[in-house]
């Protein structure tokens, strides 16, 4: 943790940083010591993440309020910063629940531009910087539910698979410029989002904001990809490594049927 700021550089981005998993991000990067950029939708939420870490971390803190599916805007935003982003944290997601006869061309099209194109063309944003630097870090926070097909999330858990072998690729073709990329595919996830679209009792293998935070920055620089929790790890082995394909799917109809 003393290392991380000499590693990365002084200044991190979390893009989704209002609540949940981005503010426990933030506060982990707080902690080790990096300044903030920190980027969401909700103003009010994020002044208020800003001014708990100042105080605590002593650490400087700029907010932007931004929808992320405006790349124009969010790179606008990266050019007026003015600073090296030594690690980006992409955490923003749009997951509307719904099966796939159910959900508007506009749903489908906020999915993309959220989950896929925004992730994807922000790395390659910080990356130029990155390379030029020699050293720099991107995580991009995936799912299990991106691991095999998952009806009511078909379209959310597609993009979530993107991004998994994106980071995958980029890992290995930046790590000559002392880059490090990392996929974390974590599983159900205690923060209001979830709590919202659960009408029954935590999945199993659940884990807090923090832990989450910290077992990924704690993965970082140690391969590809990153699966948060024992249970959750035991959980894609043996849906993507014993069960056929399509009883895997079937499971996941099985945790999913009742989100709402």
């Amino acid at each position: 943790m003393a290392d991380f700021k000499a590693k990365y550089g002084s200044w991190a981005m979390v893009a989704g940083a209002s609540e949940g998993l981005g503010a426990a991000f933030a506060e982990a990067l707080a902690k080790r010591g990096l300044n903030l950029i920190l980027i969401a939708r909700r103003l009010d939420k994020l002044e208020a993440l800003a001014r708990k870490l100042k105080e605590i971390y002593r650490v400087e803190i700029q907010v932007y309020t931004l929808d992320l599916s405006d790349f124009v805007a969010v790179k606008k935003t990266h050019r007026l910063h003015g600073k090296a982003i030594g690690l980006l944290v992409y955490n923003a997601a749009y997951a509307p629940i719904g099966y796939f006869e159910n959900i508007s061309e506009e749903s489908l099209e906020q999915i993309v531009d959220v989950n896929v194109k925004a992730p994807l063309l922000l790395s390659k944003l910080v990356s130029k910087q990155m390379i030029d630097r020699k050293k720099g870090g991107i995580v991009l926070m995936s799912s299990l539910a991106g691991t095999q097909g998952s009806p009511k999330i078909a379209t959310y858990a597609a993009s979530k698979a993107f991004n998994s072998i994106l980071a995958e690729g980029l890992w290995n073709e930046l790590k000559k410029h002392d880059i490090d990329v990392l996929a974390s595919c974590a599983g159900a996830i205690s923060t209001p989002g979830y709590k919202n679209a659960q009408n029954t009792k935590d999945a199993p293998g659940t884990l807090s904001a923090k832990q989450v935070a910290e077992d990924t920055l704690n993965a970082l620089g140690k391969g590809p990809t990153t699966i948060p929790g024992m249970t959750n790890k035991l959980a894609q082995f043996f849906m993507n490594r014993i069960f056929p394909r399509k009883w895997a799917i079937s499971i996941m109809d099985k945790n999913t049927k009742d989100l709402s």
